[in-house]
């Protein structure tokens, strides 16, 4: 299956109770690609991450990770066949270290070149605080840390749901130069982002989501502004 897509989403439906809040949505993830998903708050792009790491599951349609059907699977099943979600407001764990969190990231055993030196590597500061607890990191750092803890699971695809939210642009900027090192060893990556300058650098691939439905999808070198714009806010 390795010429198969890595991921493929295909005519999703998802629901909080009674709410739709995803509409028929489909999505391939090629392997060793970047995909950025972008859209206004609300759109679903949370949602949709959510369901790909089975935090949630869809009424209707079909998930396929590496050719297998994930879309009942439990969130902890998902995260031994291979993916790892970064959550949006980071959740890292309060009361225990910086350490401590990592090596939470490292509980499914998967084999892989991510270790804590490795991650110690990526972003030093963490090194140099990983004895101290989560909250005396600032954001940014927080940020690296959940991205660590995410890279702690050996994923073969690795979800960022909205890693630039709240950080100043420098931040971002650090946090998105190591993109490179993190998917150099052939690791699939979905970013959702409402930053579209630096979703549309960072992708290969792009997806625009409008209250819960695709807007539009394309080559990130291929899609003009106007386009994004019109999908972004409906207009």
């Amino acid at each position: 299956m390795r010429d198969a897509p890595l991921l493929q989403v295909d005519a999703i439906d998802v629901f909080y109770g009674d709410f739709q809040a995803l509409f028929g949505v489909s999505l391939t993830v090629e392997r060793g690609h970047v995909v950025a998903v972008i859209g206004a708050n609300g759109a679903g792009k949370s949602t949709l991450l959510k369901t790909i790491a089975g935090l949630m599951q869809p009424r209707r349609g079909s998930i396929r990770f590496n050719g297998a059907a994930i879309d009942n699977a439990p969130a902890f099943a998902v995260v031994k066949r291979g993916i790892a979600l970064v959550p949006e407001g980071r959740r890292l764990f309060p009361s225990l270290s910086v350490e401590e969190n990592l090596k939470i990231g490292g509980q499914s055993g998967r084999p892989g070149p991510w270790t804590l030196s490795q991650i110690y590597k990526l972003f030093p500061v963490l090194s140099e605080r990983r004895h101290l607890p989560a909250t005396a990191l600032s954001g940014g750092q927080q940020q690296m840390a959940a991205i660590g803890r995410a890279l702690m699971s050996n994923p073969d695809l690795l979800l960022c749901d909205e890693i630039s939210l709240g950080l100043a642009p420098i931040i971002v900027r650090d946090i998105y130069a190591q993109l490179p090192a993190i998917v150099g060893d052939g690791m699939s990556l979905v970013i959702v982002e409402q930053d579209i300058a630096q979703a549309l650098k960072a992708a290969a691939q792009v997806y625009c989501l409008q209250e819960g439905r695709i807007a539009l999808q394309g080559a990130a070198r291929d899609l003009t502004r106007e386009a994004i714009s019109a999908a972004y806010f409906g207009v």
